[in-house]
């Protein structure tokens, strides 16, 4: 293969959920990419390993103690990076034909708005990036003509529904939902459910943070924020509708009521696929649907009195300004806090409801207030916390 052919990638996040997972489809694509820049914050083991297999120019591990652990346990002749500048060094490296955005949380804001700002092309997984900072981002990557290209399952579903379309022709958006694992319980309930029930997620195999963030609906309730700024839709054409099969990935509604839907296996590899070489396709042997077996689809409405995340995301949407990013922010903060048992289920969405009340909402942010913003909502959310314990 020419060398010209070969796309060059970095993968911010490669050993999480998608950066592994990117990396497999890597492996099976015949040596159409390489590998610029490996990231991790702390796993330096499955680090070495993606390492030893995929050879990358550089690394970054985020986290310093661990970089100095690296450096002194493993032997890569590479160049090894730190900390947050690392991130940023590598995101934006000129080598870069295309960038994988999978951080978890807001820590991928500022790494794909310097990939952007240098033109280069973002597969974009981290949802929180254009929750916390969709206007910039999008303004920054029409600026410099860098394409997002989004990996999420519901919106890489609808850029391939819209190939071919006019966007004045669309009448609606409409995301689907699994329901997590909490679909048929009451509210009673969901108050007694413990960590490693919420992380059973009965469909899809994610990180932990997202995981939760399905158990409460709030991982549906970023896709909308998310659909508005890549598609440029107002909140009350961006639909919801619970489908629990997780066939249909979502689908778009034209002006003459003719509907696009798009299906698959819940297999994260095929819309990694699809931004990978996009806007070409190339053959994968991953699972395919068969629509006899699976006999009938079922779709019904929310519930948000039970899951009022997927609410507060639209009231802050709606809201502008800085809402998103305190939504966003007060969120992690309330999920690590679940995971770490200090807070129930239920206080998650409390823990939202808390910060959106109660913090000052900016209406024409900059960026530096979107990241202050941030710093003063985790602090808050934390306070409030701990007053419950």
């Amino acid at each position: 293969m020419k060398r010209d052919s070969i796309k060059r990638i970095s993968i911010l996040g490669s050993t999480g959920s998608i950066g592994t997972q990117t990396l497999q489809v890597v492996e099976e694509s015949d040596n159409q990419f390489e590998i610029e820049y490996l990231t991790t914050n702390t796993n330096i083991e499955i680090l070495a390993e993606q390492v030893q297999k995929f050879q990358p120019k550089g690394v970054v591990i985020k986290d310093y103690e661990k970089y100095k652990e690296f450096k002194k346990n493993y032997s890569f002749s590479g160049e090894i990076l730190t900390g947050e500048e690392g991130l940023c060094r590598a995101a934006a490296s000129e080598r870069n034909d295309l960038l994988v955005s999978a951080l978890v949380g807001f820590s991928g804001v500022l790494p794909t708005i310097c990939a952007l700002e240098k033109g280069i092309d973002v597969a974009l997984a981290n949802k929180e990036v254009l929750v916390a900072a969709g206007k910039f981002v999008s303004e920054i990557s029409a600026k410099s003509g860098a394409k997002i290209i989004a990996i999420d399952s519901e919106h890489n579903a609808i850029l391939q529904c819209l190939i071919g379309e006019d966007m004045a022709s669309v009448e609606k958006i409409i995301l689907t939902a699994s329901g997590g694992p909490f679909l048929g319980a009451s509210l009673e309930s969901l108050a007694e459910v413990g960590v490693d029930e919420a992380l059973a997620h009965p469909r899809w195999n994610m990180g932990k943070k997202i995981t939760i963030d399905s158990a409460t609906l709030m991982n549906k309730g970023f896709e909308v924020i998310e659909a508005h700024w890549l598609f440029n839709l107002s909140p009350e054409r961006i639909q919801v509708v619970v489908h629990p099969e997780s066939i249909i990935h979502s689908l778009v509604q034209f002006v003459d009521g003719a509907i696009k839907a798009h299906l698959g296996f819940q297999d994260m590899r095929i819309p990694i696929s699809f931004a990978l070489n996009y806007p070409k396709r190339n053959y994968y042997n991953f699972p395919r649907i068969d629509l006899i077996e699976i006999g009938k689809l079922s779709f019904s409405q929310p519930d948000t009195q039970r899951f009022p995340c997927l609410k507060y995301a639209y009231e802050a949407l709606e809201i502008g300004g800085t809402a998103p990013a305190i939504l966003n922010s007060a969120n992690e903060t309330a999920v690590q806090a679940f995971l770490q048992k200090r807070i129930s289920f239920v206080q998650i969405p409390a823990c939202i409801d808390f910060a959106l009340s109660n913090i000052d909402i900016l209406e024409e942010p900059s960026l530096e207030d979107v990241f202050e913003t941030d710093r003063i909502t985790r602090e808050l959310t934390e306070r409030f916390i701990n007053k419950k314990n």
